[in-house]
């Protein structure tokens, strides 16, 4: 191509900003629509099951979005990095919203559930390349703001979700929840159409898919995750189901290993382990997921059944973390361009520690702005370890890493949720059986204390509890410090712009 003048590329500089700024608001969008449907559902099951019935399977509401978004990470990643993140993202969006308006037509449980699913192979997509292009379009210096921009509006939608979901319910219907999907979703699939046009590459020889190993890493995180998920609920840990769940899923597992080490193109690359940088990301994210359950799982029964706060108030006293959270990582910039990203990561995760090991020695019954204080400077320890990590980790790959990068750390993070939901329900309930004497798990006591049924005693047994919780999620904090501190390296091997 011949040169282009001074003045061609400022006439071209504002139609380039313009694009970019619709391109930011279709992610902004998108990622909205995932963050909402994670927790929007939650205050319109009441609703839900009177309608269609089918309560004793409710919770795969929740769980077959989870496992469908989590075990397709990978694979998104992959095709990202291979085909481009333009039409991943437009099958994602269209799947996302084929599953939203299968959603609002279920007839029965069962069908909602299975279209809950394919929202969920939509929200991966959603998910993971809506990160990766917020790499791609903004230099290192600049993926502070986009980064910010997107944890502002994953906050505010996690936050917005249940008292939306239940205005929806009882004014509307409950199928205007899956309905108010598609104007959103359209706007943002039309803008990504539209206005994102990724840059022309060589051409080279057939890209080859590893569909084999798609398969097989699908079928072998979708069988460990309904163990995690449903063991301790659905049926008992040492049960026969649970048992045969996780054998099958360690069998899967080597079936995944042999797989992808044959593979030419392995959905799981070998380097995403190999390389210290990204495996001290991917273990340290894990953690997070890990120690996030305690408070968004936990605090809110905490915060009514112990403190005595309506609904509303304990949802305030855990959303407050939303608010220093975004805050945290905008600043977070000024703080990793002197010290580093390893270095800032370490200083959030390990006030963060402190924060999580503050909790248990908060006075009983306490007053509700003790909790809330905590949540806010977690929230800004938080927002000081995650952003750096995510930034510093997509800035030490190229365009054609990226994506499998971006994936493979969210997918960490969304496994430590899972294992976090696993292991510190059974925490709680161990608490609460020690301290009852086998009276109940911790759902059943809940609903004595909703009823003004139990004694003092329960009330104490729930707080020691979520004590207990909280300090495995310190536990889970002070393994990502040790993580950074002795895997990651001192500098991360940034890729120059």
């Amino acid at each position: 191509m011949g040169s282009t003048s001074s003045a061609e590329r400022e006439a071209a500089r504002p139609a380039a900003a313009g694009r970019r700024g619709a391109v930011v608001a279709a992610l902004m969008l998108s990622m909205a629509l995932a963050a909402l449907d994670a927790t929007i559902v939650s205050t319109a099951v009441p609703q839900i099951v009177g309608d269609l019935g089918g309560f004793s399977v409710f919770s795969w509401l929740f769980s077959g979005y989870l496992l469908a978004v989590t075990v397709t990470l990978p694979l998104y990643g992959k095709l990202s990095d291979t085909f481009g993140r333009k039409p991943v993202l437009i099958a994602g969006s269209v799947l996302f919203l084929l599953g939203s308006l299968l959603c609002a037509l279920a007839w029965n449980m069962g069908a909602l559930i299975a279209f809950r699913v394919v929202q969920g192979l939509g929200g991966g997509a959603l998910q993971g390349t809506v990160q990766t292009l917020a790499a791609d379009l903004y230099p290192l210096k600049d993926r502070p703001k986009i980064q910010s921009k997107l944890s502002t509006v994953w906050a505010v939608s996690a936050v917005a979700g249940p008292g939306l979901g239940g205005v929806l319910a009882a004014y509307a219907d409950w199928r205007w929840i899956f309905l108010i999907n598609l104007p959103i979703g359209a706007l943002a699939l039309w803008l990504i159409v539209r206005h994102l046009h990724e840059p022309e590459r060589e051409a080279t020889a057939r890209a080859r898919v590893d569909w084999p190993g798609a398969l097989a890493v699908f079928a072998c995180g979708g069988v460990l995750l309904t163990a995690l998920v449903q063991g301790g609920v659905a049926w008992p840990w040492l049960s026969v189901p649970s048992l045969a769940l996780f054998g099958a899923g360690l069998a899967l597992v080597a079936v995944v290993v042999l797989v992808e080490r044959r593979a030419a193109e392995p959905i799981i690359p070998g380097w995403v382990w190999r390389r210290r940088t990204i495996a001290a990301v991917n273990l340290a994210l894990g953690a997070l997921g890990l120690l996030m359950v305690a408070p968004s799982v936990f605090l809110p029964t905490y915060a009514q059944s112990v403190l005595g706060l309506a609904p509303v108030a304990a949802g305030f006293v855990l959303s407050v973390w939303t608010l220093s959270w975004p805050v945290s990582a905008a600043l977070s910039q000024h703080v990793y361009r002197r010290i580093g990203f390893r270095n800032t990561a370490m200083l959030g995760i390990g006030a963060a520690a402190l924060i999580l090991f503050a909790f248990p020695f908060l006075p009983y019954p306490g007053q509700a702005w003790q909790p809330a204080l905590l949540m806010l400077l977690l929230g800004a320890a938080l927002g000081l370890f995650q952003l750096p990590l995510i930034v510093g980790v997509q800035s030490t790959v190229g365009w054609a890493e990226r994506g499998t990068t971006t994936a493979s750390v969210l997918f960490c993070r969304q496994t430590g949720q899972t294992i976090g939901a696993a292991v510190f329900g059974a925490v709680a309930n161990g608490v609460l059986a020690a301290r009852l004497g086998g009276a109940g798990d911790l759902d059943s006591v809940t609903q004595a204390l909703d009823s003004g049924s139990a004694p003092e005693a329960t009330r104490r047994a729930i707080a020691d509890a979520v004590h207990a919780v909280y300090l495995g999620a310190a536990c889970a904090a002070a393994l990502a410090f040790l993580v950074l501190l002795f895997l990651a390296p001192r500098k991360f091997p940034v890729l120059k712009d």
